[in-house]
């Protein structure tokens, strides 16, 4: 992947770093304290373009692409979720950071909750967007949908299927997206195939697949077993759920001792792109609010 063929954000600088073995992609912007955002799947740092203009007034900003997505080198690995977090802890002490705050959606608001659960001393404050926390919620019966949820990654992670459905063409990506939001939300072929064609490359498309199997068989089982509580999380952390999403509707994450959770009307999952004004008068407020202990 080419860094001449990035999609365009005013204010944007682009440069390669090359840490924990891997060369990642990062997109940077403004003057001032430190903040890493975090993008998801089937995404990369463009999802934040709604978002960075606004915030970079205030920060660095700093968004990467994880390791196998976007721009970023896609190594054949297991592509488990702590070592998207040690791929992060590694930019953090690359750019000389003591502590950071972090937004993260989807698979890089997991990656945030493990960088602070795991790393509580170099997360000052952060925002994960709809993303349940890494730790199981009391049980209701309407999570037995989570069953269907679930069947799409089961395609994403079957070897072989999975790649194809991505190379093949952009409808299966399309349709992800699609179903994922909103109904209010609003799409162009652009964006969409802004991500899409990236995930044609057949290696980030084995990357995908890779982070979905080592989830469905590595890391899920653990977690439904009771791994991490409540408790553990020491990280001010605020969690903004879409009321159209169906991660809020099967499993509607409830506050903890650290934990925070708004919900933004009609959004559905992708939050960045569905919501951008919302999640900032939430994470703006948020993000500034001084913590105690800290200055």
């Amino acid at each position: 992947m080419n860094l001449s063929d990035l999609p365009p954000v005013p204010g944007v600088e682009h440069r390669e770093v090359h840490v924990n073995g891997v060369r990642l992609h990062v997109a940077e912007a403004g003057h001032g304290p430190p903040l890493i955002l975090l993008h998801g799947w089937p995404q990369h740092w463009w999802s934040w373009r709604r978002l960075i203009p606004r915030l970079a007034e205030d920060y660095r900003v700093l968004a990467p692409d994880l390791r196998g997505w976007g721009w970023s080198e896609a190594p054949h690995d297991s592509y488990a979720k702590a070592t998207f977090a040690a791929d992060i802890v590694a930019l953090i002490d690359a750019e000389g950071f003591d502590r950071v705050k972090l937004i993260g959606h989807d698979w890089g608001g997991y990656t945030a909750f493990l960088l602070a659960l795991e790393h509580p001393d170099r997360i000052e404050r952060m925002v994960t967007l709809d993303i349940p926390p890494p730790w199981t919620e009391r049980f209701h019966p309407r999570q037995l949908s989570l069953l269907f949820f679930l069947a799409y990654q089961v395609v994403v992670a079957t070897p072989g299927l999975g790649s194809w459905t991505m190379t093949n063409s952009n409808h299966f990506i399309r349709t992800i997206i699609r179903a994922g939001s909103g109904r209010h939300a609003t799409w162009s072929e652009q964006e969409l195939d802004a991500y899409a064609d990236v995930l044609r490359d057949p290696a980030r498309a084995a990357a995908s697949s890779a982070c979905y199997r080592t989830f469905l068989t590595r890391e899920l089982p653990p977690a439904l077993r009771g791994g991490y509580r409540p408790s553990d999380l020491k990280v001010p952390t605020l969690l903004a759920m879409g009321s159209a999403s169906f991660l809020q509707w099967t499993l509607a994450p409830r506050p903890g001792p650290n934990l925070r959770v708004a919900t933004i009307a009609g959004a559905g999952h992708f939050l960045p792109e569905e919501a951008p004004s919302q999640v900032l008068d939430l994470a703006l407020p948020f993000l500034a609010t001084q913590t105690a202990g800290s200055g």
